[in-house]
């Protein structure tokens, strides 16, 4: 008797690849494959109209001796580490003011989540003109007696300005995911601290921190890596000479600049892009690291 006509069916190992196939031929074929591809080009002298040859790890070496390099991986670091605790603290507290049910905070809700939907590149050219020489800032600054200041012509002020703007334009989008976890912290916390005599600010240390530690733990992930690979704010505010002397250039905007044009070095660029992912990588790794060790607490 056939498996038909007794009413079983055949167990075909193979059936859920057919299911899974479309998926993995688009992720080997966008994902993957470019992947392998920049590593292997990382190791040539690759340039925009030539494959190049193997020269091992020199683009690598002279890493080490780029000033450029060098500079846009400080710019880098700086960003991580005062972009980032911004982006963990300032949205939780955010959240907190509006997570109260009172008239009117669905307005508030949607303007502080505004930002997140907005262009960056048209945020970001609103800020260059509130920004300039003549715009809304300085022209409060000379009512005030205080004189222009120079964002976007010092180098460390336009960086603070890109810093600024990139933690803005996120506020929204962590406070959403702050949002939805103090929606599960239980209340009866709160109420037994309260009762216990606990006042806000105690309660905000021992029960709502706690509670939102693997949130923060995720927010700190997502922001150190979307500040590490920071480009279209720095990019719009700088220009892409990098602002004065190059010396806002970032790692992301180096390897557009290296590895564009016609004498683009393809091959040096794809070595850049690789020191860039192996740095995300490890910061992914340590979040992860410091997450577990918070939950085996």
């Amino acid at each position: 008797m056939s498996a038909r006509r007794s009413g079983t069916r055949t167990h075909r190992p193979f059936s859920p690849w057919l299911f899974l196939l479309p998926g993995l031929a688009v992720v080997a074929a966008f994902s993957l494959y470019p992947f392998l591809s920049t590593v292997y080009t990382a190791f040539t002298d690759a340039r925009a109209l030539s494959p190049g040859s193997w020269v091992g790890a020199r683009n690598f070496r002279d890493m080490l001796h780029d000033e450029q390099f060098l500079v846009a991986l400080r710019n880098s670091g700086l960003y991580v580490l005062l972009v980032v605790p911004c982006a963990v603290l300032l949205p939780l507290l955010l959240a907190l003011l509006v997570h109260r049910r009172l008239p009117g905070m669905g307005f508030f809700r949607s303007a502080f989540y505004t930002p997140v939907v907005a262009s960056v590149v048209v945020v970001a050219l609103i800020w260059g003109w509130m920004l300039d020489d003549r715009g809304l800032v300085n022209g409060i600054l000379r009512a005030l007696g205080a004189g222009p200041v120079d964002f976007l012509g010092d180098e460390w002020l336009l960086l603070f300005a890109a810093m600024a703007l990139t933690v803005w334009k996120g506020l929204g989008y962590y406070m959403v995911v702050y949002l939805a976890a103090l929606a599960h912290v239980p209340r009866e916390l709160h109420e037994a601290a309260a009762v216990d005599g606990a006042g806000a600010l105690r309660r905000f240390v021992s029960v709502t921190v706690p509670a939102l530690r693997s949130t923060m733990m995720l927010v700190g992930a997502l922001s150190s890596v979307a500040a590490f690979k920071v480009f279209s704010e720095v990019y719009l505010l700088a220009g892409p000479t990098g602002g004065p002397a190059g010396q806002d250039t970032t790692l992301v905007m180096l390897v557009q600049r290296t590895g564009t044009g016609l004498s683009g070095r393809v091959g040096y660029a794809s070595a850049l892009s690789l020191v860039v992912f192996a740095v995300t990588l490890a910061l992914m790794l340590l979040v992860l690291r410091a997450g577990r060790r918070e939950a085996g607490r």
